[in-house]
Order: C-alpha cells, then structure tokens, then sequence
C-alpha cells in the first residue's frame, strides 16, 4: 500500500508559526503532525507501507530531506513531488501521477485522527468521516440502507447528513482515480474554480464503484493557533502513560510537572509549574513560569510566563507575564526590561 499526502499549502491560518515551516511539520506533542498521521494510517491499515509520496510547494531541501526521513521510519520510500499552482485537491494528487498504482491512502495533512476501526480493503474505497454537528461547513456523505455511499454533498446549505469528510481517503485501485481526475481536468470541470477530488469520487460512485465509511473517533484540528494548541492537548492525554517517561538529559529543579505534558531533550525547568497539556521542544528553558495547555517549541527561553492557550515556537525568547500569546520563531518579547 501507498501513502499520497497533498500539503502545498503553507497554512496562512496558522501564521506567524508557518512562516518559517510548514504546518504538517509543525511538532505535536514532539513529533511532526504530518509523522503523527502517516504513523496513524499504517496502524489503521494494519500492513507493511510501500511508499510514503509528499506533495509539496517550494520547501526547500532541508524540509524534503526531513519528509524522506519521516518515510523511512515507516520503512517506506518516500518521494516529493510539487504542486506548484493551487488548483484544486485533484490537481493535487494528478501532481504525484508516477505514483499512482494499486492500493492506495490519500490523505490531506492538516487533521489527526483517532479510529479503531479496520480497513475494509473488500470494498472500492473508504472515505473516513465523522459525525459533526455543523455539516454545512464540510463535504459530508449519504448512505443507503446497506451503508455505501450514495452521495457526495459539498457544503450543503440544507441538511442532508452530519457525516463530515475528514480528508483521508482509501482506493483499492489508484489507476481508476487517477483515470477520473485526468478526465476532469482534460475536459476542465471545476467546482469553485478548481478541480476537485469529491468531483472524481462522484464520477467513479456513479460508474458503480462501492463506497463505505471509515468512522473516526475524534477528529483533531490544526488549522489555527487555538485549534492546534487543543490537538496538542489532546495527543498527550491520549498518549499519557507514554510521556510520564522524562528524557535522562532533562533537568528539572524545584518545579512541579501535571501530567500529561511532553519533555523534550536537554529540556530545563526551574522554579516552574508546568502542565497538563504542555509539549516543550528540545532545548527549551522554563525559569519561573506556570505555564499549562501550551505548546512551545525548540531552543526557546521562558522567564517569568504565565502562560495558558499559547503557542510559542523555535529559538524565541518570553520574558514577561502576559496570559495567553502566539509568538513566532526567532521572536522577542520582553515585558521585564526598565
């Protein structure tokens, strides 16, 4: 089986954290969201991963060499591919064309998920979705009486179904998608202005192909500080026995630790209350904070936060007693200097 992970986008939404790295490169509970996910996947598809293929804008080396990498763990290939104009979900995947064959997950990198479910790899695909209580906002399903899909219904305005697509998607034949998405695009059929996915997915519902649902547990945002900072949150409460193990290179002196929180290596804390629903980044110090449900990234030095919602990320500096904050890489603020 094959992974194909379409994330282009820099996620404006998530700013000033994105400016310098990708949002599913971003570190939730000190792993990359985009590692959680494929991570999460393999689990759900219960079998060895071929290959992992990234679609990508212009990230540079050093980010395709870590996507590779996040590849390798799985003991996968991975390959780049690029997606230079934003045209749509199916332009996207069309992108990674070389490879498109056989079984396959595709799966946009913006969410986390938590599922028990098993992949049924008998049908012609499964869409994973959840119940959600504002179906307007999403593309949702229909089902029959035997539980296929019969529709595929983006953004209704009407009800129709609380069954919300989260962006994971598996196909037992990747060339019969890909056969649908070069005929929309070879005859220009857009929704909204770009070629799309659900378009394809209708295509090939309507020739016959069978469709059933993947019901997810939870459903985890990243698309914005606050949204990101409760997926980190939740990660660790779902991870919790996993993170009461602290790395022999952390140093914690006079400071009080609430369960569940992640401690990154070389990690300092002093004088400090911090937790629950905290993730520090390697080489962070901690000095005289109470800091909880926050995520602070690596090599940053915090004096005197009191912190709660916050956000902070690579080589920046706090100095102060502000409530809650979203503060970028490499910044500086300082409430304490005269």
């Amino acid at each position: 089986m094959k992974i194909i992970v379409p994330m282009a986008g820099r996620g404006s939404r998530l700013r000033p954290h994105t400016l310098t790295v990708p949002k599913p490169l971003i570190p939730i509970a000190g792993k990359p969201i985009v590692q959680r996910l494929v991570e999460d996947i393999a689990k759900v598809a219960g079998e060895n991963i071929e290959e992992v293929a990234f679609i990508i804008g212009d990230f540079g080396p050093e980010i395709e060499r870590s996507l590779i990498q996040i590849a390798e763990k799985l003991g996968a290939k991975g390959s780049i591919y690029y997606q230079n104009d934003p045209l749509g979900t199916a332009h996207a995947i069309k992108c990674a064309e070389q490879s498109m064959q056989g079984d396959i997950v595709i799966a946009f990198a913006d969410t986390l998920f938590r599922a028990d479910f098993q992949l049924d790899k008998n049908s012609d695909g499964v869409i994973w979705v959840k119940s959600v209580e504002d179906p307007s906002a999403f593309g949702v399903v229909k089902l029959d009486n035997y539980g296929f899909i019969t529709d595929f219904v983006e953004k209704p305005t009407t009800y129709v179904s609380d069954l919300a697509i989260i962006g994971i998607y598996y196909f037992n034949s990747a060339e019969k998608l890909m056969e649908e998405i070069n005929y929309i695009m070879d005859n220009d059929i857009k929704n909204g202005g770009e070629y799309q996915l659900t378009t394809a997915l209708e295509n090939l519902r309507a020739k016959g192909a069978k469709f059933t649902l993947g019901k997810v547990n939870d459903w985890m945002d990243c698309g914005n500080k606050n949204a990101t900072v409760e997926t980190n949150s939740k990660i660790l409460e779902y991870e919790r026995e996993a993170m009461t193990h602290f790395p022999a290179s952390a140093v914690i002196e006079n400071s009080l630790i609430i369960q569940p929180c992640f401690i990154g290596e070389n990690v300092k804390i002093s004088n400090s209350k911090v937790g629950p629903g905290v993730s520090l980044g390697n080489n962070t110090i901690i000095v005289n904070s109470n800091i909880e449900n926050s995520l602070i990234q690596e090599n940053t030095r915090i004096n005197h936060g009191n912190l709660s919602n916050s956000m902070i990320g690579n080589s920046a500096q706090y100095f102060g007693v502000s409530r809650e904050i979203s503060l970028g890489d490499y910044s500086v603020l300082d409430f304490l200097s005269k």
